[in-house]
């Protein structure tokens, strides 16, 4: 019993968190590398978050992955916070040691990542890149991808204000233009961005039109569920090269499992089964 206590705990806060893949990504990785630990879900409503997350180190926690609707707070919450994560006012990632909170936001190293393992032809100085939708994780791929080397970032949403408060909250050069200018917004591009709910399962449906995507295009989108979205489909169905959203998600996960677990993970078509097949 004494050996369970010591088994350092980790999790993931979300309200609800019962859809989170992570458990599954994150318990994958322990049996593989026969650490001794654990990593649970952690539903916990808004207005309790602040409560339980500082009550996370007296039960031996040692970190935890953060999803909607807490990030703000998590980051709001934290002692210390890397630069990106001051940048976004989020955190997905927390360290605990010592008695403080540690924030960083891995969602933009998780979505390049994912390009450079599933494309590998691929590179941010390519050209123009098109982000469709202004949300939080828009933020943290814009972000991202900026500091890549993206030599300009095209930013659709159907609210303009978002997008001019995303652009100055990140204080970056970006090119804004309303959906109706998606055909604009494609043309000359080199990467083309789904950051939008649209054509997530049991979301909105996808009805914007990619005709004007041009040929061996890279387009990727954040959703992973359905794995080869409508936007990835229509996309394909334009001659572009896709990659799926799951692989963003895998890639942000490893950061936190270095940091609380101690090893250095691996992404593989072993890991991304284990996570499919997760119900």
């Amino acid at each position: 019993m004494s050996e369970e206590r010591d088994a350092p705990l980790a999790g993931v806060f979300g309200w609800p968190a019962s859809h989170s893949k992570s458990p599954a990504l994150h318990g994958h990785w322990l049996k593989r590398y026969g650490i001794r630990g654990w990593y649970l879900p952690l539903p916990v409503r808004p207005e309790d978050f602040a409560e339980v997350l500082k009550a996370l180190p007296r039960m031996g926690f040692v970190g935890a992955n953060v999803t909607m609707p807490h990030k703000a707070e998590a980051f709001r919450m934290a002692d210390e916070a890397t630069p990106l994560a001051r940048r976004l006012r989020a955190a997905n990632t927390l360290i605990l040691r010592e008695g403080r909170i540690f924030a960083d936001n891995t969602d933009g190293f998780g979505f390049i990542e994912n390009l450079r393992q599933n494309s590998p032809e691929w590179s941010p100085a390519a050209g123009p890149v098109t982000v469709i939708g202004a949300g939080g994780a828009s933020r943290a791929v814009i972000a991202a991808l900026a500091e890549a080397g993206a030599p300009e970032i095209r930013l659709l949403n159907r609210t303009l204000a978002n997008s001019e408060e995303l652009q100055r909250d990140l204080d970056l050069p970006l090119k804004l233009l309303p959906m109706e200018k998606l055909s604009e917004a494609l043309e000359g591009a080199a990467l083309a961005v789904n950051a939008t709910a649209l054509g997530m399962a049991g979301g909105p449906p996808f009805d914007l039109d990619l005709s004007a995507l041009a040929p061996g295009i890279l387009a990727t989108d954040l959703i992973y569920a359905p794995l080869k979205t409508p936007f990835l489909a229509a996309a394909e169905k334009q001659g572009a090269r896709i990659v799926d959203g799951l692989g963003m998600l895998l890639h942000q996960a490893r950061p936190g499992f270095a940091a609380w677990f101690g090893r250095e993970p691996e992404v593989d078509e072993e890991l991304r089964r284990a996570v499919l097949e997760a119900a």
